[in-house]
């Protein structure tokens, strides 16, 4: 994505089902979970740029003993940083002394971070200020171990106003209104309430405190806090809770829009945003990892036992296409295929925009996520000329012509690496006219392989949100080699709603389609329907419940999908640019043929799969005719 957006986050979770010295014996290391969380964290370091926390329980703990560890960073390496400091602190435990290392009982009752239940978070925060507070793991304490609780999470949620005031009304008083306090009160709440009930369950039963506390640690109901907790949330998550004693849980999505992937063997328990570094951390093959269903939650409780239990009725599933376009790596297998396939998928549109020109066309890509679809736009096209050939050559009068059929079969698809980011560029100039000069550079370029006033270049993005880039930089470094035509191609449709998921884009004035619809309408003298769509927007809001429509999707209902795209090309040409610009998106049903399992697609449709997801479009298209910057949500 040339245009820089902040997304998800990233989970990773570790039970240990085994004691530390089962794992030093087998592995060697007494740190092997400890070990493998940092790899997991590693793995997904593409959803983590804002910063990562790590928390462990240790199981079985005598009172006095420390058994909750936690540490997070924000520094610009936040799990080296983070894993950095657990280890120095192993080195000043042990005062150099390596052989404790080896001594799974010392470390256990020593050591911080030595605990077999263990949680990884890397933040990417869709909006606030970035500090220390804002990073998951969040701990909400107490003396009593099945009060504690520890939260953290891939998820945003769309209805935190009506959450909190939920939260006030039964007496809380939350430090701040934020998603992610509120979560972290809700099951706290909740969770205070399974205990008491039990405490006074079994003081009625005459028992004695010590002995209530080890049966409230048996027998708390964890998913009846769930099923209470989540019962009002609306939006995309994947949470994930450790509770004080030993228990843990991971809770997904009604429509499961956020991705939670779990393994388990008779060794460990393990949870993740993405396959693939499950894949790669623990040498699994992909069958044996599987998706956490839409409204279940995976509960471990403290004595190992596992169960995957429902707490929201599922909805129609709609997990996130962004998923499967741009934020996941794409070494997953199906992820892999499916950006292949999009690439295919947008064959005819551009063969349409270079008039079928083979020869004089150049194909790159910008940048690096968009790499894989362009191998399936070589793909799709290969295959394409493949067929062009043999029709050519049945075609021929003389089937003997070797020196004709030679010719046919030299045609080639011309691919090229054209642009390269350069990682040691840095803008630090913020006054406007300095920083467009600079920001120009952002890409070097590889000279003399497009034919001057001839040939067309054309170059694949994974989408395009704002422009920002293509404008102020990649259309104007692409120009200076002179091509005949530059057509700029997104392997996802017009983005044209705002997120409110988990995604930062969240204001409809940074979406390109939606200025370019706009424009279109001041254009054609129809203006006035952004008044009326306004009007109708402010008395969709004020509704209560599920029925809530979205209609800012009527500010694109005059025009085709063609016509934005040409609005969208000629606002994002430079003044001074020499090649024609053409714009050619993906289809909506071009995505779903590609992705067919993901259909969330609210980005490019407006069609959400929550309530509060279309109030959340109105309320950000009140804001943009209001001239507020506000968040809609």
């Amino acid at each position: 994505m040339s245009d820089f957006i902040k997304h998800e986050c990233g989970i990773a979770l570790i039970r240990l089902l085994k004691p530390l010295s089962f794992y030093q014996e087998k592995y060697g290391s007494a740190f092997y979970g400890l070990n493998k969380l940092y790899l997991l964290m590693e793995k997904q370091r593409n959803r983590g740029q804002d910063g990562a926390g790590v928390a462990t329980i240790k199981l079985d703990m005598p009172p006095g003993s420390r058994y909750i560890s936690r540490h997070r960073s924000i520094s610009k390496e936040p799990i080296r940083d983070i894993f950095n400091k657990i280890y120095k602190g192993f080195e000043e435990r042990s005062k150099g002394d390596h052989t404790l290392y080896n001594d799974a009982e010392w470390l256990k009752g020593n050591a911080s971070f030595t605990g077999e239940l263990l949680l990884g978070h890397l933040r990417y925060g869709t909006h606030g200020k970035n500090s220390i507070e804002a990073c998951h793991p969040f701990l909400r304490q107490n003396n009593w171990m099945t009060r504690n609780l520890i939260t953290a999470g891939n998820f945003n949620l769309t209805n935190v106003d009506e959450l909190f005031n939920q939260l006030v009304d039964l007496g809380q008083h939350p430090k701040e209104k934020s998603d992610n306090v509120t979560v972290l009160e809700k099951f706290g709440h909740f969770l205070d309430e399974e205990n008491q009930k039990l405490f006074n369950k079994y003081k009625k039963e005459g028992h004695d405190n010590n002995t209530i506390t080890q049966l409230i640690a048996d027998n708390l109901d964890l998913h009846s806090v769930l099923v209470n907790s989540a019962k009002n949330f609306d939006g995309g998550y994947a949470m994930v809770g450790l509770v004080g004693h030993g228990d843990a849980f991971v809770l997904r999505d009604p429509s499961g829009i956020r991705p939670a992937f779990k393994y388990i063997d008779d060794e460990v328990v393990v949870v993740a945003s993405e396959r693939p570094a499950i894949q790669t951390v623990f040498d699994v093959s992909s069958g044996q990892i599987e998706e956490i269903e839409p409204g279940h939650a995976l509960i471990v409780k403290k004595n190992g036992s596992i169960s995957e239990v429902l707490c929201k009725e599922p909805l129609e599933k709609k997990s996130c296409s962004f998923e499967r376009i741009y934020f996941s790596r794409g070494n997953d297998q199906d992820i892999y295929k499916e950006r292949i396939n999009l690439g295919k998928a947008l064959v005819p549109k551009v063969l349409e925009a270079v008039e079928h020109d083979i020869d004089n066309t150049v194909f790159s890509f910008i940048p690096n996520t968009a790499e894989v679809s362009f191998y399936g736009l070589i793909q799709g096209l290969e295959e394409h000329l493949d067929e062009l050939k043999a029709k050519k050559i049945s075609q021929l009068e003389d089937k003997n012509n070797v020196e004709e059929i030679e010719k046919i079969l030299n045609t080639k698809i011309r691919s090229e690496k054209i642009a390269i980011k350069d990682a040691k560029f840095r803008t630090f100039i913020s006054e406007d006219s300095g920083r467009d000069d600079l920001v120009t550079h952002a890409y070097d370029i590889t000279y003399g392989v497009v034919k001057s006033k001839v040939d067309n270049l054309v170059v694949i993005d994974d989408s395009i949100v704002r422009g920002t880039t293509l404008k102020q930089s990649i259309i104007r470094i692409l120009d200076r080699l002179e091509p005949k035509r530059i057509i700029v191609v997104s392997s996802a449709p017009q983005i044209r709603y705002p997120d409110c998921y988990g995604i930062d884009m969240s204001k409809m004035k940074d979406f390109i389609a939606f200025r370019a619809a706009v424009a279109l309408l001041e254009d054609s003298n129809k203006d006035e329907l952004l008044e009326e769509v306004y009007q109708k927007s402010k008395a969709e809001i004020l509704k209560k419940g599920t029925d809530i429509q979205n209609f800012v999707s009527k500010v694109y209902e005059p025009f085709s999908a063609d016509q934005i795209s040409d609005k969208i090309a000629e606002l994002l040409t430079p003044n001074d640019t020499n090649a024609e610009v053409r714009i050619v998106y993906q289809s909506i049903e071009s995505l779903h043929e590609a992705c067919p399992d993901h259909s969330g697609d609210w980005y490019f449709s407006g069609n959400y799969p929550t309530p509060g997801g279309n109030r959340v479009v109105n309320k950000a298209f009140i804001n943009y005719m209001e001239g507020s910057n506000a968040r809609a949500y």
